[in-house]
Protein backbone atom coordinates (compact mmCIF):
# COMPACT_ATOMS: atom_id res chain seq x y z
CA UNK A 1 0.00 0.00 0.00
CA UNK A 2 2.83 2.39 0.89
CA UNK A 3 4.54 1.60 -2.41
CA UNK A 4 1.36 2.42 -4.33
CA UNK A 5 0.94 5.69 -2.44
CA UNK A 6 4.56 6.62 -3.10
CA UNK A 7 4.14 5.96 -6.82
CA UNK A 8 0.98 8.06 -6.93
CA UNK A 9 2.70 10.97 -5.20
CA UNK A 10 5.70 10.66 -7.51
CA UNK A 11 3.47 10.62 -10.57
CA UNK A 12 1.63 13.72 -9.32
CA UNK A 13 4.93 15.55 -8.74
CA UNK A 14 6.24 14.60 -12.17
CA UNK A 15 3.00 15.75 -13.83
CA UNK A 16 3.13 19.12 -12.06
CA UNK A 17 6.78 19.55 -13.01
CA UNK A 18 6.04 18.73 -16.64
CA UNK A 19 3.15 21.20 -16.71
CA UNK A 20 5.39 23.95 -15.34
CA UNK A 21 8.15 23.10 -17.80
CA UNK A 22 5.77 23.29 -20.78
CA UNK A 23 3.85 26.31 -19.47
CA UNK A 24 2.36 28.21 -21.19
CA UNK A 25 0.77 26.10 -23.91
CA UNK A 26 -2.24 28.35 -24.57
CA UNK A 27 -3.17 32.06 -24.31
CA UNK A 28 -3.06 33.82 -20.96
CA UNK A 29 -5.48 36.39 -19.60
CA UNK A 30 -4.19 39.40 -17.67
CA UNK A 31 -6.95 41.18 -15.77
CA UNK A 32 -6.55 44.97 -15.60
CA UNK A 33 -9.16 46.25 -13.12
CA UNK A 34 -9.38 49.62 -14.89
CA UNK A 35 -10.74 51.12 -18.07
CA UNK A 36 -8.89 50.57 -21.35
CA UNK A 37 -6.87 53.27 -23.00
CA UNK A 38 -5.52 55.06 -19.94
CA UNK A 39 -2.18 55.14 -18.17
CA UNK A 40 -1.18 53.35 -15.01
CA UNK A 41 -2.80 49.96 -14.59
CA UNK A 42 -3.90 49.57 -18.22
CA UNK A 43 -0.58 50.83 -19.58
CA UNK A 44 1.44 48.44 -17.43
CA UNK A 45 -0.80 45.49 -18.29
CA UNK A 46 -0.51 46.09 -22.03
CA UNK A 47 3.24 46.60 -21.92
CA UNK A 48 3.79 43.44 -19.87
CA UNK A 49 1.34 41.46 -21.98
CA UNK A 50 3.13 42.43 -25.18
CA UNK A 51 6.51 41.37 -23.82
CA UNK A 52 5.22 38.06 -22.43
CA UNK A 53 3.61 37.31 -25.80
CA UNK A 54 6.91 37.98 -27.56
CA UNK A 55 8.85 35.84 -25.10
CA UNK A 56 6.57 32.81 -24.96
CA UNK A 57 4.76 32.83 -28.29
CA UNK A 58 1.38 32.70 -26.53
CA UNK A 59 -1.06 35.58 -26.75
CA UNK A 60 -1.61 37.50 -23.50
CA UNK A 61 -5.14 38.90 -23.63
CA UNK A 62 -5.71 42.09 -21.62
CA UNK A 63 -9.13 41.85 -19.99
CA UNK A 64 -10.24 45.24 -18.60
CA UNK A 65 -12.61 44.79 -15.65
CA UNK A 66 -13.17 48.21 -14.03
CA UNK A 67 -15.57 48.71 -11.16
CA UNK A 68 -15.99 48.62 -7.40
CA UNK A 69 -12.70 50.39 -6.78
CA UNK A 70 -10.77 47.71 -8.70
CA UNK A 71 -12.35 44.97 -6.60
CA UNK A 72 -14.37 43.60 -9.51
CA UNK A 73 -11.31 42.61 -11.51
CA UNK A 74 -9.53 41.21 -8.46
CA UNK A 75 -12.52 39.01 -7.65
CA UNK A 76 -12.35 37.47 -11.12
CA UNK A 77 -8.77 36.36 -10.52
CA UNK A 78 -9.43 35.20 -6.96
CA UNK A 79 -12.02 32.76 -8.28
CA UNK A 80 -10.09 31.64 -11.37
CA UNK A 81 -8.55 28.21 -11.88
CA UNK A 82 -5.05 28.32 -10.30
CA UNK A 83 -3.18 27.16 -13.40
CA UNK A 84 -1.21 30.30 -14.28
CA UNK A 85 -3.44 31.29 -17.18
CA UNK A 86 -5.33 34.07 -15.36
CA UNK A 87 -3.29 36.87 -13.79
CA UNK A 88 -4.07 40.16 -12.04
CA UNK A 89 -2.47 43.57 -12.37
CA UNK A 90 -2.64 44.45 -8.69
CA UNK A 91 -2.85 47.86 -7.02
CA UNK A 92 -3.45 49.09 -3.44
CA UNK A 93 -7.06 49.89 -4.34
CA UNK A 94 -7.77 46.20 -4.89
CA UNK A 95 -5.43 44.60 -2.37
CA UNK A 96 -4.65 46.81 0.65
CA UNK A 97 -6.39 50.21 0.82
CA UNK A 98 -9.64 48.93 -0.70
CA UNK A 99 -10.02 45.86 1.53
CA UNK A 100 -9.27 48.00 4.60
CA UNK A 101 -12.23 50.20 3.67
CA UNK A 102 -14.72 47.45 2.85
CA UNK A 103 -16.73 45.71 5.56
CA UNK A 104 -16.98 42.54 3.51
CA UNK A 105 -15.66 41.35 0.23
CA UNK A 106 -15.79 38.55 -2.25
CA UNK A 107 -12.11 37.75 -1.76
CA UNK A 108 -9.37 37.74 0.86
CA UNK A 109 -6.38 39.80 -0.36
CA UNK A 110 -3.92 37.66 1.59
CA UNK A 111 -5.40 34.19 1.15
CA UNK A 112 -6.86 34.21 -2.36
CA UNK A 113 -3.81 35.30 -4.36
CA UNK A 114 -0.29 34.13 -5.09
CA UNK A 115 1.93 37.23 -5.45
CA UNK A 116 4.45 37.03 -8.32
CA UNK A 117 6.39 40.31 -8.24
CA UNK A 118 6.02 44.03 -7.85
CA UNK A 119 6.53 46.03 -11.03
CA UNK A 120 7.00 49.52 -9.70
CA UNK A 121 6.30 51.89 -6.84
CA UNK A 122 5.45 55.57 -7.17
CA UNK A 123 5.17 58.07 -4.31
CA UNK A 124 2.45 60.66 -4.06
CA UNK A 125 3.16 64.36 -3.67
CA UNK A 126 1.76 66.99 -1.37
CA UNK A 127 1.43 70.40 -3.01
CA UNK A 128 -0.01 73.72 -1.88
CA UNK A 129 -1.35 76.80 -3.58
CA UNK A 130 1.41 79.44 -3.68
CA UNK A 131 -0.96 82.01 -2.23
CA UNK A 132 -1.06 80.17 1.08
CA UNK A 133 2.49 81.29 1.83
CA UNK A 134 3.29 77.74 2.93
CA UNK A 135 6.69 76.59 1.70
CA UNK A 136 7.22 73.35 3.60
CA UNK A 137 5.35 70.48 5.21
CA UNK A 138 6.47 71.74 8.62
CA UNK A 139 4.72 75.05 7.91
CA UNK A 140 1.58 73.24 6.73
CA UNK A 141 1.48 71.20 9.95
CA UNK A 142 2.00 74.35 12.03
CA UNK A 143 -0.82 76.12 10.18
CA UNK A 144 -3.11 73.14 10.73
CA UNK A 145 -2.43 73.30 14.47
CA UNK A 146 -3.26 77.00 14.56
CA UNK A 147 -6.40 76.63 12.44
CA UNK A 148 -7.79 73.16 13.12
CA UNK A 149 -10.53 72.24 10.68
CA UNK A 150 -9.62 74.88 8.10
CA UNK A 151 -7.01 72.86 6.22
CA UNK A 152 -8.74 71.45 3.15
CA UNK A 153 -7.04 68.92 0.94
CA UNK A 154 -8.21 67.44 -2.34
CA UNK A 155 -7.72 63.91 -3.63
CA UNK A 156 -8.89 61.75 -6.52
CA UNK A 157 -11.68 60.38 -4.34
CA UNK A 158 -12.77 58.90 -1.03
CA UNK A 159 -10.75 55.78 -0.26
CA UNK A 160 -7.98 56.71 -2.69
CA UNK A 161 -4.32 56.44 -1.77
CA UNK A 162 -4.29 60.25 -1.50
CA UNK A 163 -7.14 60.12 0.99
CA UNK A 164 -5.29 57.54 3.08
CA UNK A 165 -2.15 59.67 2.99
CA UNK A 166 -4.16 62.59 4.39
CA UNK A 167 -5.59 60.41 7.17
CA UNK A 168 -2.17 59.00 8.03
CA UNK A 169 -0.64 62.48 8.10
CA UNK A 170 -3.45 63.67 10.37
CA UNK A 171 -2.75 60.84 12.80
CA UNK A 172 1.05 60.94 12.72
CA UNK A 173 1.28 64.74 13.01
CA UNK A 174 -1.69 65.07 15.42
CA UNK A 175 -3.54 67.59 13.24
CA UNK A 176 -7.03 67.88 11.79
CA UNK A 177 -7.44 68.00 8.02
CA UNK A 178 -10.60 68.34 5.96
CA UNK A 179 -10.84 65.90 3.05
CA UNK A 180 -12.43 67.10 -0.19
CA UNK A 181 -12.87 64.16 -2.59
CA UNK A 182 -13.00 64.65 -6.36
CA UNK A 183 -13.71 62.35 -9.28
CA UNK A 184 -10.07 62.16 -10.31
CA UNK A 185 -6.89 64.12 -9.65
CA UNK A 186 -7.35 66.68 -12.44
CA UNK A 187 -10.35 68.54 -10.98
CA UNK A 188 -8.67 68.60 -7.57
CA UNK A 189 -5.55 70.13 -9.06
CA UNK A 190 -7.55 72.71 -10.99
CA UNK A 191 -9.25 73.78 -7.75
CA UNK A 192 -5.89 73.92 -5.99
CA UNK A 193 -4.43 76.08 -8.76
CA UNK A 194 -7.48 78.35 -8.43
CA UNK A 195 -6.90 78.72 -4.70
CA UNK A 196 -9.99 76.81 -3.58
CA UNK A 197 -7.97 74.25 -1.60
CA UNK A 198 -5.00 74.46 0.74
CA UNK A 199 -3.24 71.40 -0.62
CA UNK A 200 -3.61 68.30 -2.74
CA UNK A 201 -2.36 64.77 -2.12
CA UNK A 202 -2.17 62.82 -5.38
CA UNK A 203 0.26 61.06 -7.67
CA UNK A 204 3.46 62.85 -8.58
CA UNK A 205 2.94 62.40 -12.32
CA UNK A 206 -0.50 64.05 -12.16
CA UNK A 207 1.00 67.17 -10.54
CA UNK A 208 4.36 67.63 -12.20
CA UNK A 209 3.13 69.92 -15.03
CA UNK A 210 1.33 72.18 -12.53
CA UNK A 211 4.48 72.36 -10.39
CA UNK A 212 6.76 73.16 -13.32
CA UNK A 213 4.62 76.05 -14.53
CA UNK A 214 4.34 77.48 -11.01
CA UNK A 215 0.60 77.06 -10.55
CA UNK A 216 1.16 74.93 -7.43
CA UNK A 217 4.10 74.41 -5.05
CA UNK A 218 5.35 70.92 -4.16
CA UNK A 219 6.34 70.64 -0.50
CA UNK A 220 6.78 66.90 0.12
CA UNK A 221 6.79 63.46 -1.44
CA UNK A 222 5.58 60.40 0.41
CA UNK A 223 8.17 57.72 -0.36
CA UNK A 224 11.22 56.74 1.67
CA UNK A 225 13.54 58.64 -0.69
CA UNK A 226 13.39 61.74 -2.86
CA UNK A 227 12.24 61.17 -6.44
CA UNK A 228 14.08 61.47 -9.74
CA UNK A 229 11.54 64.00 -11.07
CA UNK A 230 11.59 66.23 -7.98
CA UNK A 231 15.02 65.85 -6.35
CA UNK A 232 14.70 69.18 -4.52
CA UNK A 233 11.42 68.25 -2.83
CA UNK A 234 11.96 66.63 0.60
CA UNK A 235 10.13 63.56 1.79
CA UNK A 236 7.52 63.57 4.54
CA UNK A 237 10.04 61.71 6.69
CA UNK A 238 12.63 64.45 6.14
CA UNK A 239 9.99 66.95 7.24
CA UNK A 240 9.90 65.26 10.63
CA UNK A 241 6.99 62.79 10.34
CA UNK A 242 8.52 59.39 11.16
CA UNK A 243 7.85 56.04 9.47
CA UNK A 244 6.00 57.63 6.57
CA UNK A 245 6.74 55.60 3.47
CA UNK A 246 3.60 55.48 1.33
CA UNK A 247 3.60 54.65 -2.35
CA UNK A 248 1.14 53.56 -4.95
CA UNK A 249 2.37 50.39 -6.61
CA UNK A 250 1.56 47.86 -9.28
CA UNK A 251 2.34 44.16 -9.13
CA UNK A 252 1.27 40.91 -10.73
CA UNK A 253 -0.56 38.12 -8.93
CA UNK A 254 -2.06 34.74 -9.74
CA UNK A 255 -4.83 32.86 -7.95
CA UNK A 256 -3.85 31.11 -4.73
CA UNK A 257 -2.69 27.50 -5.09
CA UNK A 258 -1.05 28.16 -8.46
CA UNK A 259 1.78 25.59 -8.68
CA UNK A 260 5.02 26.98 -7.23
CA UNK A 261 6.95 26.00 -10.38
CA UNK A 262 4.65 28.21 -12.48
CA UNK A 263 4.92 31.06 -9.97
CA UNK A 264 8.72 30.84 -10.16
CA UNK A 265 8.67 30.79 -13.97
CA UNK A 266 6.39 33.83 -14.14
CA UNK A 267 8.51 35.69 -11.61
CA UNK A 268 11.73 35.04 -13.54
CA UNK A 269 10.23 36.16 -16.84
CA UNK A 270 8.58 39.30 -15.53
CA UNK A 271 11.74 40.34 -13.67
CA UNK A 272 13.71 39.82 -16.92
CA UNK A 273 11.20 41.97 -18.82
CA UNK A 274 11.48 44.78 -16.26
CA UNK A 275 15.21 45.02 -17.01
CA UNK A 276 14.65 45.68 -20.74
CA UNK A 277 15.67 49.24 -21.72
CA UNK A 278 12.48 50.02 -23.67
CA UNK A 279 10.32 48.78 -20.80
CA UNK A 280 12.23 50.87 -18.29
CA UNK A 281 11.96 53.94 -20.51
CA UNK A 282 8.18 53.61 -20.69
CA UNK A 283 7.64 52.87 -17.02
CA UNK A 284 9.97 55.51 -15.63
CA UNK A 285 8.05 58.25 -17.46
CA UNK A 286 5.23 57.57 -15.01
CA UNK A 287 7.37 58.98 -12.21
CA UNK A 288 7.98 55.90 -10.11
CA UNK A 289 10.78 53.41 -9.64
CA UNK A 290 10.93 49.90 -11.07
CA UNK A 291 10.97 47.49 -8.13
CA UNK A 292 11.02 43.79 -9.04
CA UNK A 293 10.73 41.51 -6.01
CA UNK A 294 10.49 37.90 -5.00
CA UNK A 295 6.99 36.50 -4.45
CA UNK A 296 7.77 36.36 -0.73
CA UNK A 297 8.74 40.04 -0.55
CA UNK A 298 5.58 41.05 -2.40
CA UNK A 299 3.48 38.97 0.01
CA UNK A 300 5.18 40.67 2.97
CA UNK A 301 4.32 44.09 1.50
CA UNK A 302 0.67 43.11 1.19
CA UNK A 303 0.53 41.97 4.81
CA UNK A 304 2.20 45.09 6.21
CA UNK A 305 0.14 47.54 4.14
CA UNK A 306 -3.17 45.85 4.86
CA UNK A 307 -2.35 46.00 8.58
CA UNK A 308 -1.38 49.68 8.32
CA UNK A 309 -4.46 50.83 6.41
CA UNK A 310 -6.85 48.78 8.53
CA UNK A 311 -5.45 50.54 11.61
CA UNK A 312 -5.63 53.98 9.95
CA UNK A 313 -9.24 53.47 8.86
CA UNK A 314 -10.27 52.28 12.32
CA UNK A 315 -8.52 55.14 14.12
CA UNK A 316 -10.02 57.71 11.72
CA UNK A 317 -13.50 56.32 12.33
CA UNK A 318 -14.17 55.94 8.62
CA UNK A 319 -17.42 54.10 8.00
CA UNK A 320 -16.70 50.86 6.17
CA UNK A 321 -18.27 50.39 2.76
CA UNK A 322 -20.70 47.46 2.37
Amino acid sequence: MRAVLFLLLLACHMTTGAQAQDYPVRPLRLIAPSTAGGGGTDLYARLLGKKLTEAWGQQVIIDNRPGAGMALGAAVVAKAVPDGYTLLMGHPNSLTVGPALRAGGSYDPLQDFAPLTLLMKAPSMISVHPGTGITSLQELIAAARKRPGDMTYGTSGSGSVGNMIGELLSQRAAIKLVHVPYKGASPALLDLAAGRLVFVSSSLVSQIAFVRDGRIRAIATTGANRTRLTPNVPTVIEAGVPAFDVTAWHGVLAPAKTPPEIIAKLNREIVRILALPDVQETLLVEGGEITPTTPQAFAALLRSELQLWTKVVKQAGIALEP
